[in-house]
């Protein structure tokens, strides 16, 4: 009996069904059975899954003879299976990489719950991928498996078949099937979620649901749109049949309005001769199956206009709601006009300031810095900030943040609000500006200008124009702006060949690299263990124990902030000589922790400097993250925790193979990762050989002095790189703390 059987109708897609099958089959988790049902399609759709079926014993090809549409189509392939799990796929969409495995694997995490929701992301013919703007509905946090009354506003989301996998048994036992006509998913969707016993979900996008040009059901002017009314009446006998779902009734008829009103207000769907008897069948159907003073369960605000809208569909009265619809788009108009004009004075008034400014006279002694999209004190502007203090105290230094953290500068230098006046007199008139992201697009650099682009990290996942075939992965596709910007690029600073090497492809412009190492390291090579031990003390780190910095990046593919590990486990496994310091990526700053409190679990993840934790870590746990090239200038050990490579590589993408030449020893799972800390392998010889070669390839100009030959160069205007690089064999990083006696941890549990 295989994991999962995935059922794939197909009619008149056969320019995307080889691709949706394809995706099927390539599944890293193989266990499956492919059921492709041919609804009596004229086109090829037929022969390709034969064809499909000749190659692989897993596939299943089902050849119906009368074309019966969607529903009756996913029934024939119902009948056929055998999987522990139903997976449906429509025949120009396709499954995401690693979707099957992510989804076992969450089946396994929640004790195989009776439906599975996951994401999806629309992929439209221009090329353009959008996750579903719900995905933080799909939250991880909380029980591993609930009642749809613990989370109601699962109700809310595109209610189709294909973004969920249903446990066979339960389908069978419910005696789930697929109506005919048109919408139908609705009639099986509500009565999947309702009735089950175990609902979980998945926050990961595991379907590609293809917006197609022309052809869709959704954008095809039919009669046949008046068969939603039909889907919605089955869906209201289910309820009838059951009274233990009764108090389901009154958001099932607020999701049904919504619905109704979408079909009816989307000129592409009803013909005209059509759509006053489905705004009178509406009505009749919204009269018949109402709850008087029923709020429903789904904590959603409804807008008065949603309210006005719905009433008066369920009144019947049509010639209101033409009228109410004329003048919503009236008002929306307007309000867009007189918001828009506010906005758009005060705009224009900082736009006529900014242009007068730049016929000022540059201020040949004024620098303005910036760091992670208006952040506070921090990486490497920071570190370049305060050398150029230190060795220029004529230099006024300004910065760029967020009030929230103006309490992160020193007191030397001047905040600047993000957009006030003093933000662009600052961009308009400072000779030096200095950033590691990138500055307002407005910017107009100045003849005499100097930019500096830092960077913030050596880059292993893709950047730049490598970006253009990964789409999902990247937050704009405006790759004309971003050269744009980089055409304004004096210097950009590099940490090491490898970087230089991907910059310059990845981002092509004139700008100069100095390959001079990365200034936010600087610190490694400055303190003592005096101060390593300071700050463990300032962090709670108890005396005598080994503190583990747990520090992944963030996944593309998904929203909600991911936990790795089980830090409980983990904790108790490794015993009381072993602290975890958890930092999770700013991406995801702001949400929950999703974790028990444990007095050996540290959250630093509002700590202000990564660096500070760096120093007083013994030990860094990453995957992918660029932390890694710049703890390994401590030479202490790494280990890389990567659970996910294929998925991860798939949704970004990689300049090289990681495990081929790692700082530290790899752990693909959790059992590894504490066998790899229990046994002492964290730092072992063979972690020490990898950390080696590791930093030969990667950290050759760290070596405390990146800074000042930073300053020196473009601030100074000094030509040669001063001071010059030392050595790799002659740095004296920061010494960890005094390392504890693990013998008593290990003694009698390994060989």
């Amino acid at each position: 009996m295989p994991r999962f059987s995935v059922i794939v109708p197909a009619y008149k897609v056969q320019a995307y069904l080889q691709e949706s099958l394809d995706s099927v089959l390539s599944q890293s988790y193989p266990d499956l059975e492919l059921i492709a049902v041919d609804d009596a399609s004229p086109d090829a759709c037929g022969s390709i899954i034969d064809e499909y079926a000749a190659r692989d014993p897993r596939v299943t090809a089902v050849h119906l003879a009368h074309n019966l549409g969607l529903g009756p189509a996913r029934n024939a392939g119902l009948a056929r299976a055998s999987g522990d799990y139903l997976v449906f796929l429509d025949g120009d969409d396709t499954l995401a990489p690693g979707a099957l495995q992510a989804i076992t694997d969450r089946l396994k995490a929640t004790g195989s719950p009776d439906v599975l929701v996951y994401d999806y992301a629309r992929t439209f013919w221009t090329g353009e991928t959008v996750r579903n703007r719900l995905a933080h509905r799909l939250s991880e946090e909380g029980p591993a498996s609930f009642r749809l009354a613990d989370r109601p506003a699962l109700l809310g989301m595109l209610m189709v078949v294909w973004n969920k996998a249903y446990r066979r048994e339960y389908v069978e036992r419910e005696g789930l099937e697929f109506p005919p006509g048109f919408y139908e998913d609705t009639p099986w969707t509500y009565p999947a979620l309702l009735s089950a016993e175990s609902v979980a979900v998945l926050d990961r996008v595991c379907v590609h649901y293809r917006q197609r040009r022309t052809g869709s059901i959704l954008t095809t002017t039919s009669p046949r749109h008046l068969d939603v009314l039909d889907q919605y009446e089955r869906v209201f006998g289910h309820l009838a049949a059951r009274p233990e779902l009764e108090r389901w009734r009154p958001a099932v008829h607020r999701r049904m309005a919504e619905h109704f009103c979408a079909v009816y207000a989307d000129p592409r769907r009803l013909p005209r001769a059509a759509r006053a008897e489905f705004f009178a069948r509406a009505s009749a159907l919204l009269r018949r199956h109402r709850v008087p003073g029923g709020s429903g369960a789904l904590p959603l605000s409804l807008t008065r206009t949603d309210r006005l809208r719905h009433t008066l569909m369920r009144l019947g009265l049509r010639r209101c709601y033409r009228l109410g619809s004329v003048l919503r788009a009236a008002a929306l108009s307007a309000g867009r006009t007189g918001s828009a004009l506010g906005r758009g004075l005060r705009e224009s008034a900082l736009r006529l300031h900014y242009r007068v400014q730049r016929l000022l006279p540059l201020r040949p002694e004024l620098a303005v810095f910036s760091a992670y999209w208006h952040g506070g004190y921090a990486c490497n502007p920071a570190a370049i900030e305060a050398k150029l203090r230190e060795l220029a105290p004529r230099m006024r230094t300004a910065w760029i943040c967020d009030p929230r953290y103006a309490s992160t500068l020193p007191p030397e230098t001047t905040p600047l609000r993000p957009g006030s006046a003093a933000y662009w007199s600052a961009l308009a008139r400072a000779r030096y500006l200095t950033t590691n992201v990138n500055f307002d697009r407005a910017l107009v650099k100045r003849p005499g200008q100097v930019l500096l682009q830092t960077q913030h990290g050596t880059p292993l996942k893709r950047v730049g124009l490598d970006l253009q075939d990964r789409p999902a992965a990247t937050p704009t596709t405006d790759f004309e702006g971003l050269l744009r910007g980089a055409d304004q690029w004096d210097y950009l600073l590099s940490s090491n060949r490898h970087s230089t090497l991907v910059w310059e492809k990845a981002v092509p412009a004139s700008y100069t690299t100095l390959e001079y190492g990365y200034p936010r390291n600087d610190a490694f090579h400055r303190a003592g263990q005096a101060e390593v031990l300071a700050l463990r003390e300032r962090l709670g780190i108890a005396p005598g124990t080994i503190a583990v910095l747990y520090a992944p990046t963030h996944r593309d593919y998904r929203r909600s902030r991911p936990v790795h590990l089980d830090f409980e486990r983990v904790l108790r496994d490794l015993g009381p000589r072993f602290t975890l310091l958890t930092r999770t990526h700013l991406t995801y700053a702001g949400s929950p922790g999703g974790w028990e409190p444990h007095p050996r679990l540290l959250d630093v993840s509002d700590h202000p400097s990564v660096e500070e934790l760096c120093l007083a870590s013994d030990a860094l746990v990453t995957d992918y993250s660029s932390l890694m090239f710049d703890y390994a200038a401590l030479d202490r050990p790494i280990v890389i925790h990567a659970d996910d490579w294929e998925a991860y590589e798939a949704a970004r993408g990689t300049y090289f193979d990681l495990r081929s030449c790692p700082p530290g020893v790899i752990a693909r799972t959790e059992d590894e990762l504490v066998d790899i800390f229990a046994t002492g392998h964290w730092r072992g010889s063979r972690s020490a050989q990898l950390r080696a070669a590791f930093r030969s390839r990667f950290c050759s100009y760290d070596d405390g002095h990146a800074a000042e030959r930073v300053v020196r160069r473009v601030f100074l205007g000094q030509p040669v790189a001063v001071p010059a690089v030392v050595p790799l064999e002659e740095r004296r990083p920061a010494p960890a703390a005094p390392a504890p006696d693990l013998a008593p941890l290990t003694a009698g549990l390994w060989p």
